[in-house]
């Protein structure tokens, strides 16, 4: 028997979709988009779950072995409905978180979303039931924001994406406090007429490994049929990670499945999230399907590097 191909450098997990809005335990219109992190031996999703209303809202989903997940009843995080600065800013909805743990506390980058445009805000947690806003920690445009695990040349670090002439580049900053941000500099742009060639940003949170931190990221290419988005794995520098070290040439995962093609959005794979297993080679990928479900795929980080480009930027 002829040895089936396989079209991408990841390997979907068998029984995907992990989540769907069957499995919502109140009225929603669709789920997609999830932050992990693990807590206390279990796996942690944190989904973004669009309501009724059209606004998006977080909902806390948890696994003892990283596939089968269930939800809990009511969203944990809403747009905020209090006088004052999140709620102004929170009008149409909260989107796409990140975590990243440091020290004991969970953070959590997401995206709030008004009548001015989206822009960054940080919230905080240390066991998934109480979360606490930090604080709005950038100007719009900008989204995908993940912090890295551990302070860099003694200053916190994040990556963002700020949308400038209608581009979508990848930037570092750094902060004393987490509050307020600067020493911007770019750190990865699109690609010409790439699979990335219009708008990239950062999927999950840095992870440690022996080249450097390795970080997913989505790429989208502009198509006459509307944007498909991919994902993409870069290394950046351990000790300078405005410096790319190495990045695929080639996407790690495209919309292929039916489930990744067909939806509220068609044609789009895009991770909020990783976790590297104990194993120091495992990579589990959670990512939302079209819009309308949350998925997981798993390479093993050597494999990945076979396919990055030295230098690349």
């Amino acid at each position: 028997m002829a040895k089936k191909y396989r079209h991408d450098v990841v390997h979907r997990w068998e029984g995907n979709p992990l989540i769907t809005i069957e499995d919502i335990p109140f009225p929603c219109n669709t789920v997609f988009n999830a932050a992990c992190a693990k807590y206390n031996g279990q796996y942690i999703l944190l989904l973004r779950v669009e309501d009724l209303t059209g606004r998006s809202v977080f909902a806390l989903a948890r696994s003892d072995d990283g596939y089968h997940f269930d939800v809990e009843d009511e969203p944990v995080m809403q747009p905020c409905m209090e006088e004052g600065c999140f709620m102004e800013y929170e009008k149409k909805g909260i989107e796409d978180p990140r975590i990243t743990k440091i020290g004991d506390i969970y953070y959590i980058m997401y995206t709030a979303v008004s009548p001015y445009g989206p822009l960054l805000a940080l919230a905080k947690t240390k066991d998934f039931k109480k979360f606490e806003r930090i604080a709005l920690v950038s100007e719009p445009e900008n989204k995908d924001s993940v912090l890295f695990p551990e302070k860099i040349n003694g200053k916190y670090a994040r990556l963002d994406r700020p949308v400038a002439g209608g581009l979508g580049n990848i930037w570092i900053s750094f902060s004393d406090d987490l509050i307020f941000w600067g020493g911007s500099r770019c750190v990865m742009t699109v690609r010409g007429d790439q699979w990335d060639s219009w708008r990239i940003g950062a999927s999950s949170q840095p992870i440690k490994i022996d080249h450097g931190w390795i970080i997913i990221y989505h790429g989208v290419k502009a198509a006459s049929g509307g944007p498909i988005y991919r994902l993409g794995a870069a290394v950046l520098d351990e000790k300078d990670p405005s410096i790319v070290r190495c990045r695929t040439a080639i996407p790690i995962l495209s919309p292929r499945e039916y489930y990744e093609r067909v939806g509220d959005v068609n044609n789009v794979v895009f991770s909020c999230g990783a976790i590297l297993e104990d194993d120091g080679e495992q990579l589990k990928i959670y990512y939302g399907a079209s819009d309308t479900c949350i998925c997981v795929a798993t390479a093993n980080v050597n494999e990945l590097m076979q396919f990055c480009t030295i230098g690349e930027h």
